[in-house]
């Protein structure tokens, strides 16, 4: 959530920044009103206050000396009435002002592309060559399904569509992916996490899920009371682990790390990506998520999205790296790198890891502040990032790593993960028929 004081003291510039996101200036204009009106009445409360403290210095002292009271009595209690009606008044302009701020994304920082969608994205880099088969490449579902270690038919009839199963040496693999991924995240200094896979609202909207993008979780019915909602990442658990606290600026940043299954009911992306391990309601990622001074926040965000580029580096896969713009980027970003791996059977990259500085607009909503030296309290910046997507890592090395009998050449990195086998075949895939 951005400062409404910031907002309305400057204005102009906020309002172009916002509007290149898809903020509407109107209740962008609306909210500052609101402050407006808050602040007066806030401001009127106050005189009255004082009002009705001389007044009561001047009951006191009537009575004191014997005299009548009762119309400074009964004008005291006239200026309480009203200090309670404005007291409301000042509570629904509260709430309507922060209802609108609540859906108001972050500013892009200076520089990034400014445009309404993916097409204004530019590249920065990339790194690997694709490899060129000498045969008709497949698609990384038709190989899995082929060598029997990834069972969409049955995730379906199980759960329905967009579920899976992993078998045999594709869980295998799965495995082994992600524990190479927590093991270079720990050799980077990131401390691993076990999080709740449930959530209440308050952390959903403390890294700003909520309210916005309610439609895109799978919320559970009521648990003990409170509404809890299944993680669409544990970016939500980690950052708000955080929350509610004042810590010690000499222990910034606070790098942390987690595996967790995230879940996502992926609405309005009907037609997309309907088949394979690119888009799933329920996928396993690997986040990265750190705790940093804001004078050192984009320098965290460099080293960030480096952590995950190694990880595709030591994979072996081709990839690039882009900026996003300011229409592409997530609501809470301030500024967003995406990775993309190549993926042959489409002919094109993909995206499989987000890295992203928010500024103190998470910190804002869940009150992640710090300490300084003189004893100031001052709001970090979160950033998170992922350490990857693992099914689409899973995807990826199928596609580049796949030969032309249908086997899969395991990365080098990952053989000690998986018990020394160095390819997956259909004698070995399915430990079902041994």
């Amino acid at each position: 959530m951005i400062d409404i004081k910031q907002l309305k003291q400057n204005f102009a510039a906020y309002s172009e920044n916002l509007a290149t996101r898809g903020a509407d200036v109107d209740q962008l204009k609306e909210a500052v009103a609101l402050y407006d009106a808050r602040n007066q009445r806030i401001q009127a409360v106050e005189a009255m206050k004082q009002t009705r403290n001389q007044a009561s210095e001047e009951i006191g002292q009537k009575k004191r000396n014997g005299e009548d009271a009762e119309a400074e009595i009964a004008k005291m209690r006239e200026i309480g009435e009203e200090i309670a009606k404005l007291d409301q008044e000042i509570r629904d302009l509260e709430a309507k002002q922060y209802d609108i701020m609540a859906g108001v994304p972050n500013l892009a920082t200076e520089g990034i592309p400014v445009g309404d969608d993916e097409d204004a994205n530019e590249e920065i880099h990339r790194e690997g060559e694709p490899k060129q088969f000498d045969f008709a490449v497949k698609a990384h579902y038709e190989l899995g399904e082929d060598l029997n270690i990834l069972d969409f038919e049955a995730g379906a009839r199980v759960a329905g569509a967009r579920f899976l199963y992993y078998r045999g040496m594709g869980a295998r693999l799965e495995r082994a992916v992600y524990n190479f991924m927590l093991d270079q995240q720990h050799e980077n200094g990131y401390m691993e996490m076990i999080t709740p896979y449930l959530v209440n609202d308050r952390a959903m909207f403390g890294t700003g899920q909520y309210p916005k993008f309610k439609e895109d979780v799978y919320a559970v019915n009521e648990v003990d009371d409170k509404h809890m909602t299944l993680i669409p990442t544990s970016e939500v658990p980690l950052t708000n682990y955080f929350g509610d606290q004042i810590h010690d600026e000499a222990d910034l940043p606070y790098k942390v790390t987690a595996l967790s299954p995230c879940f996502r009911s992926e609405a309005g992306s009907a037609g997309r990506d309907t088949r394979g391990l690119i888009r799933l309601h329920q996928f396993q990622k690997v986040e990265m998520v750190k705790i940093a001074h804001p004078d050192h926040s984009y320098e965290e965000l460099e080293s960030m999205t480096e952590n995950g580029e190694d990880i595709l580096r030591k994979l072996g896969l081709p990839f690039r790296r882009i900026v996003l713009s300011t229409g592409d980027m997530g609501f809470s970003a301030t500024k967003t790198y995406d990775l993309e791996v190549w993926m042959p059977a489409q002919d094109t990259y993909r995206e499989i890891s987000s890295c992203s500085n928010c500024g103190d607009f998470q910190a804002r909503r869940a009150q992640i502040r710090y300490r300084d030296a003189d004893g100031n309290v001052h709001l970090a910046h979160t950033l998170n990032g992922s350490g990857l997507a693992v099914g689409r890592t899973v995807a990826a090395i199928l596609e580049n790593y796949q030969n032309e009998d249908g086997s899969i050449t395991i990365p080098e990195v990952l053989v000690p993960y998986m018990a020394g086998e160095t390819v997956i075949t259909k004698e070995n895939a399915d430990f079902l028929k041994k």
